[in-house]
């Protein structure tokens, strides 16, 4: 019988165990939660001058692991080495802009007095106290920062639970910041069953706020976990997408074309907001096509430890099944695969190395352009105008990111761009650009993307609440 009290990580390229981890037992659970109770009323008595003196040593205690962090990401989810690091370095980004608004976002603001009488008014933020953190494995620090780092300059405790398949990252991020000079039990990381968290973690009262990251599935497990509990303590859902592109009939090919290529098979399409669907005006659409799939053909599918490899495996084989099942349903329905498998030797039924495919004739009867894929492969449909794309990219049950690319030198194509704006569907909005997180803009979703902001001064404020205090005056 397999032990239920232990975790372990399966490699996504070799499919043998590579590091096991305890899981806690639910008296280890109370203990854990205890403690961030008492390390949070401390913490929060501790200035935010000091706070970010320790966030800004701890950047220089995380940029000191690069190597051995990229190294963790490569073997734990199957990244290529050579595009790991790039994460790390993301990663400082998004917390030096996040430590870069903070005082800003954590000041009291004064408020003018609407009536009579001698007042001094001003709305302040205070945290919300302990913060648990769930997180995915795709890109496990990248998704970490995001509420991690604003939880504690806002004075909350944070308890990581991260994904089995990437352990190994929130420990990391912990041991730079306890190196930092964090106070003990500020941040904490924790290894649970499934059945714990919802069970146990999500419902336990003494969790303030909720931040989930993952599946619509998953989320909705934890939403409803969380409305179990006693009180009503808040949620920060970041789920899937089903992001849209639409190449308008001005855009530049080759440039469009290579970014889209990125932007649908970089971390082997696992990411919520890869591109998995693209719609292009018929004016150039056989000359987009071509170009796309000579782009793909580019891709090095092998082993993501070598330097030479540009695609790695996905997380599973199981993974594989329902992406290539996506992909055989289509065709069966009448999609042609103009880029298929068999271009890649290392691409093999039965394993987790699946390689980069791309299908036109396909219409929204298919799962592949209506369901989140999560793999390498994109469905690529020809439309004759801008509503037509519009009405497409909005017919879809999530609304994450959307593309439009078109010249930014025509007036006329930029006003067009400022229709899209207005009547997508969806939590942000690139030009020219796609699957591209800014620290300065909110990270949120709607329809089954999910519900909350990360990023951006909205991110402090789900992490926080607001006072009203007012003074009357002599």
């Amino acid at each position: 019988m397999p032990n239920t009290s232990i975790q372990t990580t399966i490699s996504p390229y070799t499919q043998k165990p590579l590091l096991t981890r305890p899981l806690l037992s639910e008296q280890e659970l109370e203990n854990v939660i205890g403690e961030s109770v008492k390390a949070q009323k401390a913490w929060r008595k501790v200035s935010l001058d000091d706070r970010l003196d320790i966030a800004d040593k701890w950047t220089t205690e995380f940029e000191k692991l690069t190597d051995l962090m990229a190294e963790d990401i490569s073997s734990q989810m199957g990244r290529p080495i050579s595009s790991c690091k790039g994460e790390i370095s993301g990663t400082l980004y998004r917390a030096r802009h996040l430590m870069k608004i903070a005082k800003d976002c954590l000041k009291p603001v004064p408020q003018d007095k609407p009536g009579s009488g001698n007042f001094d008014m001003s709305i302040v933020r205070e945290p919300l106290g302990v913060v648990a953190a769930i997180t995915p494995w795709n890109f496990p620090f990248l998704t970490m920062i995001n509420s991690v780092l604003p939880s504690i300059l806002s004075g909350n405790s944070v308890i990581i639970k991260p994904a089995p398949q990437t352990p190994v990252p929130a420990e990391r991020l912990l041991s730079t910041f306890i190196s930092a000079g964090l106070p003990q039990n500020v941040i904490q990381v924790i290894h649970l069953s499934q059945e714990m968290t919802l069970q146990k973690f999500v419902t336990d009262p003494r969790i303030d706020f909720v931040c989930f990251t993952g599946s619509v599935v998953g989320g909705r497990a934890v939403q409803e976990a969380a409305s179990r509990g006693q009180g009503f303590k808040g949620i920060g859902l970041e789920l899937g997408g089903k992001d849209p592109a639409y190449v308008r009939e001005d855009a530049d090919v080759a440039y469009t074309a290579e970014n889209l290529v990125d932007g649908a098979m970089f971390n082997s399409g696992q990411s919520c907001c890869a591109v998995e669907r693209i719609y292009v005006h018929s004016s150039i659409y056989d000359e987009f096509v071509k170009k796309f799939v000579e782009v793909a053909k580019q891709y090095k599918l092998g082993d993501p430890s070598l330097p030479e490899t540009t695609l790695g495996p996905v997380v599973s084989p199981a993974s594989a099944s329902r992406i290539r099942k996506q992909v055989n349903d289509a065709v069966a329905a009448g999609a042609e695969l103009v880029l298929a498998e068999s271009e890649f030797a290392e691409a093999k039924e039965g394993t987790s190395m699946v390689g980069p495919q791309v299908l036109v004739n396909v219409t929204h009867e298919m799962e592949i352009m209506m369901e989140e894929t999560f793999g390498p492969v994109v469905g690529i449909m020809k439309v004759e105008s801008d509503e037509e794309a519009l009405g497409l990219m909005n017919d879809s049950p999530y609304g994450l990111t959307a593309s439009i690319w078109t010249s930014p030198s025509n007036p006329e194509s930029i006003n067009a761009f400022n229709h899209f704006v207005e009547d997508l569907e969806c939590g942000m909005v690139y030009l020219n650009r796609a699957d591209a997180p800014e620290p300065a803009l909110p990270w949120t979703g709607v329809k089954n993307s999910g519900r909350g902001i990360t990023l951006s001064t909205l991110g402090y404020d789900q992490l926080t609440r607001a006072k009203g205090v007012c003074r009357r005056l002599p």
